[in-house]
């Protein structure tokens, strides 16, 4: 059993993580999506199989969600979000970044192998683009540029969102997952209710708030298109969309790919909006293997001064 840990990265703002694996080992960390706490987006069994190949695995909170600090201002309005929200303590995607870029100090972490996914994808874009230097590889899972009309929901999507009220019970919280994912998620694979359930349950016992996800969302569009930031990344970048994803359409995958120079775009079919246990092995051999060639090039061009 891995222990939580909570640690101040300012602004007001502590965040929640665990770690998984020997700390001797190459540090991975692994950052959330929308709304998602770090076990949501990061089942325990995939943070465990990839620290079994050899790194030390950090997940965590995302401000505004789980053990992490929640912000106290009333959450925008469905019109307000798509306009970037309409508080002045709105958050971006760079304020999102810069929580993760403190907890690698507060880690002692110079620099890490950095996956997200969704918008922790786009959390982990910004930290590669805005501080290269902390950012060995990136893996982008499921993400976009936030450049309009690309790698955006479905309609039939939005309609659901648009309705969905915040849960009152447990029970309800359990439903609505259950609903969502059977829209969203993996159409190629088959759907692991149990697992839903259980991720669920988790998610209301340690967080029963739902207030941070359309701040979450908000922050995004703010953000605005990211296209001209993303073409600064200089870290091998491994991109993985699935091709039935509804929340996040593969053309945003595409135009991840497209933006950041050299990286390898990996489409894997039937994959929706979420990690199938049926998707694992896959992935974990992506990131191992995109980490492995990484680490192969940069010995190859060292004195060199160039990173690829």
């Amino acid at each position: 059993m891995t222990q939580e840990r909570v640690v101040d990265v300012g602004g007001g703002v502590e965040l929640c993580y665990e770690q998984i694996g020997d700390p001797s080992n190459p540090p991975i960390v692994l950052i959330a999506g929308l709304g998602q706490q770090l076990h949501g987006s990061w089942p325990t069994q995939f943070a465990t199989a990839l620290a079994d190949r050899g790194y030390c695995v950090t997940r965590f909170d995302n401000r505004d969600v789980g053990r992490s600090t929640h912000m106290d201002f009333p959450p925008p309005k469905p019109l307000s979000i798509l306009r970037g929200g309409n508080h002045p303590r709105q958050y971006t995607l760079a304020d999102m970044a810069r929580d993760t870029v403190v907890l690698l100090d507060r880690l002692g972490y110079q620099d890490v192998h950095l996956a997200g996914i969704s918008m922790g994808g786009m959390i982990a874009q910004t930290v590669a683009a805005r501080h290269p230097e902390r950012v060995s590889t990136l893996t982008s899972i499921m993400s976009n540029t936030g450049a309009a009309r690309i790698g955006r929901p479905a309609l039939s999507t939005w309609l659901r969102l648009a309705v969905a009220k915040p849960p009152r019970t447990r029970d309800q919280a359990i439903q609505r997952d259950l609903a969502i994912f059977r829209h969203i998620g993996s159409h190629g694979f088959p759907f692991d209710e149990d697992r839903v359930r259980e991720r669920a349950a988790i998610a209301w016992d340690r967080d029963r708030s739902s207030a941070g996800t359309p701040r979450q969302l908000a922050a995004i569009f703010r953000s605005g298109d990211r296209t001209a930031e993303l073409a600064r990344i200089d870290a091998p970048t491994l991109v993985i969309h699935g091709d039935r994803d509804r929340m996040v359409h593969p053309t945003g995958g595409a135009a991840t790919a497209r933006a950041i120079r050299g990286a390898q775009l990996e489409t894997i079919a039937g994959m929706g909006h979420d990690l199938p246990v049926g998707v694992w092995d896959r992935i974990l051999d992506l990131i191992a293997g995109h980490i492995t060639t990484s680490a192969n090039r940069s010995d190859e061009t060292d004195g060199i001064g160039e990173r690829r």
